[in-house]
């Protein structure tokens, strides 16, 4: 490695490698050797991924690509990649490291400038898509936790993305990394690469069962825990905190999770060290309780006001906080970075977050071993999600060891658990390729991305996937031909003798990345006229279509509702809703339909969230994916109507409802809320304040807008540079202790 490499360690006190560092490195990855390291959670493999990108960037071998399965963590790669951003390379500019994991509709052509482009797998496979071409340019892929291949819904992408990087350049290197799992030799034999299994940790792992008082571990060893409670979670977290250490528990629910964060919160006074002199005592306490002040009120000032976010903020005072997918990705980065900088000591969490960010914790608590799977009911997790909860026990640089229990009811089901998941090894990995409504989209890309023109190459090329290297080509061919088929039926695709060409309609279809399905739902939608067209009309419509993801179930007591705002929107619809009485099932999911169209007519009329968690039960984070989504898909519905013969009015309409959609606003805050820091609630502010076009805020004076609520002074000088107008001052606001006093005189 160069120099300049080893000096950027050297100043973060990294001086050697750890066992599975060096094992890989003697593997020849810096030689260009493909590898899969498979080991445990913090024994380094990021380092190696740094490495081996260093490697390539500074001998000018190409570009580097890093693929993650979620933002959050893509994010979090991110920042540690940036540490090599001070190193220059021969031609004498700096290593230039890049994050891209938005618009999927976008061959992102500046992203070429970039050494290291740190992406999301659907992003990557997205740019495949549209042909970016400075993807020819890679010489190294980064697959981070490949495990991932097992998951139904996100591992055909990975796949997929491998193996069309894998076609493009037969010569590329890759780096995948992964949790410890039984058939590694499988995933390296199909990736023509060597492996390296190590269950090497830099903090021993003490794995066990709580029964009643007493943890078993599985080296046989065990211990009792104090019983000052009846809730056994509780007491073990007790005795975690005591003696220093931080606890993360996993509930099988969103609502377990929050639940048992409340319950924490109330015995969290029982778990102040009883050693060390009174001031002492108080003097830390009054620093903690400042500290965790602090986190509360960030918790409170993101985003809009709602009970969840006053609920949270109580329980980050007493130094708890749950963490699910219900909570807004703000509020989820206040609370990991609050758990990763050792200001909360608990967090409950979903078996999700095992999957995500890295938040270690001296003490992973396991409550419940079944998880609620639709159609079977609760089911037993697999070793694999447990040994991922498990390996986030042991804090780096805090702790000697870390401990992971579950917690068992019985002393059968403590054997159960010992012999089942404790002592057992984990599932093999099995590509999850041959479902039809997963790889449909897959097949359209690879004819109309210019990849191939034939049946044979279509074959060819998912002849190198994992699913055809564990199987056989064979066994999906007839998926193939039965998606080629679909796919002709539905206009996507054309046959010109023996070539197979894309239609304009189909490549479109698989530039804006969505599901071949959704754009035919959309086509046939597209093409109806209504007898009122509405915002209603296309919020339904895009509530109906596959990718709009899990929809809002309807609760009992909104049934009646439901019907009824079906029956009023009726005329408006784009679909035909089924018959109650001959199609219950299909009536039932037709009205969570009309129920996510709900929320987002909700939205776009400024109901406030926390109206909306009242009126709906959707949470923070489920409205922020819907929201998502609907830009998403009203983007496609703006570019598809062209091409499907659409009534006229639809592309303007999907347009103005992208963009509601978007912020959240009713149609008269468009022209405001495109100014830089104008958000629904001051866009509502200044419209109410009679500032109601950009015109109007030309002439506005500056210290009439530094007096609006939740303006101040520098947004008001903000706004004024954007709409131009003079900006005529009454007063001096430089001062920033004035800035500040205003600050905290104004309700935000």
């Amino acid at each position: 490695m160069p120099q300049s490499v080893k000096d950027v360690l050297d100043t973060l006190g990294i001086k050697e490698l750890f066992p599975p560092q060096a094992d890989t490195i003697q593997a020849g990855l810096l030689e260009g050797q493909n590898i899969v390291l498979a080991s445990p959670t913090a024994s380094g493999k990021t380092l190696i991924a740094e490495l081996a990108s260093m490697k390539h960037i500074l001998e000018n071998h190409g570009k580097v690509i890093y693929l993650s399965p979620l933002r959050a963590l893509a994010s979090e790669k991110y920042e540690e990649f940036k540490k090599y951003t001070q190193i220059a390379k021969n031609d004498g500019n700096k290593v230039s490291v890049g994050i891209n994991t938005g618009d999927f509709d976008d061959a992102d052509n500046w992203m070429e400038k970039y050494d290291v482009v740190i992406t999301t797998n659907e992003k990557a496979d997205s740019l495949l898509r549209h042909r970016a071409k400075w993807m020819d340019n890679i010489s190294l892929v980064i697959a981070d936790e490949v495990h991932l291949l097992n998951e139904g819904e996100r591992g055909p992408t990975l796949e997929i993305v491998l193996a069309r990087l894998m076609q493009i350049n037969p010569h590329i290197q890759i780096l995948a990394l992964s949790a410890t799992i039984t058939n590694v030799d499988e995933i390296a034999g199909w990736l023509n690469a060597k492996y390296i299994v190590t269950e090497w940790r830099p903090i021993n792992l003490k794995e066990g069962i709580l029964f009643q008082d007493e943890i078993q571990y599985k080296d046989g060893d065990s211990r009792r825990v104090n019983q000052e409670t009846r809730f056994t979670y509780i007491n073990l977290v007790l005795d975690t905190l005591r003696n220093g250490g931080q606890a993360l528990v996993f509930a099988s629910t969103r609502r377990n999770a929050v639940s048992a964060a409340k319950t924490l919160a109330g015995h969290m006074n029982k778990a102040a060290p009883k050693t060390g002199s009174t001031l002492i005592r108080h003097t830390m306490e009054k620093a903690n309780r400042e500290t965790l002040e602090k986190e509360a009120y960030k918790i409170e000032e993101t985003g809009e006001k709602t009970q969840i976010s006053d609920e949270l903020a109580d329980m980050v005072r007493c130094g708890v906080a749950y963490h699910h997918a219900g909570l807004s990705g703000a509020q989820r980065k206040i609370i990991e970075d609050a758990f990763k900088e050792r200001k909360l000591k608990v967090l409950t969490a979903t078996p999700t977050l095992a999957w995500g960010v890295n938040l270690p914790a001296r003490t992973v608590i396991i409550q419940d071993y079944r998880r609620f799977e639709a159609g079977y009911g609760n089911y037993p997790i697999p070793v694999l999600d447990y040994k991922q909860m498990a390996g986030r026990a042991g804090r780096p640089k805090y702790d000697k060891f870390g401990e992971a229990v579950i917690i068992a009811k019985t002393q059968d089901e403590a054997d159960y658990l010992m012999e089942g998941y404790v002592l057992a090894k984990t599932e093999r990995i099995w590509s999850r390729m041959a479902v039809e409504k997963i790889i449909r989209g897959h097949v359209l890309a690879t004819i109309a991305s210019d990849y191939t023109h034939s049946e044979e190459g279509i074959f060819e090329f998912f002849g190198k996937t994992f699913y055809a290297y564990q199987y056989d080509v064979k066994a999906i061919k007839s998926i193939i031909i039965k998606i080629l088929k679909y796919l002709f039926d539905a206009q996507m695709i054309m046959v010109d003798r023996q070539d197979i060409y894309a239609t304009k309609f189909g490549k479109r279809v698989s530039e804006l990345y969505i599901d071949p399905l959704t754009a035919v739902i959309m086509r046939e939608a597209l093409t109806k006229k209504p007898d009122y067209l509405t915002d209603f009309s296309l919020l339904h419509m895009i509530a109906h279509t596959p990718d709009m993801g899990p929809v809002m179930r309807p609760y009992a007591r909104e049934i009646d509702v439901l019907s009824l705002q079906l029956e009023q929107h009726r005329e408006e619809l784009l679909i035909n809703p089924p018959n109650e009485w001959e199609d219950h099932i299909g009536y039932e999911e037709f009205l969570s339909e009309i129920k996510t169209a709900m929320v987002m007519k909700n939205w776009i009329e400024e109901t406030t969230e926390d109206q909306l968690i009242t009126k709906f039960g959707v949470q923070p984070g489920d409205l922020y994916r819907i929201i998502e989504n609907a830009k998403w898909l009203l983007h496609a519905t703006h570019e598809i109507a062209p091409l499907v013969g659409a009534n006229k009015e639809i592309k303007p309409l999907s347009d103005e409802l992208e963009e509601r959609v978007s912020k959240g606003i009713k149609r008269e805050l468009l022209p405001i809320v495109h100014l830089e820091g104008i958000g629904r609630i001051r866009g509502r502010i200044i419209y109410n304040a009679g500032y109601k076009t950009i015109e109007d805020l030309k002439l506005a004076s500056l210290e009439d807008l530094t007096h609006l609520p939740s303006v101040g002074p520098r947004l008001a000088k903000k706004i004024k540079e954007q709409v131009g107008g003079p900006i005529v001052e009454k007063e001096t606001w430089d001062d920033w202790d004035k800035e500040q006093e205003f600050k905290q005189k104004t309700l935000f």
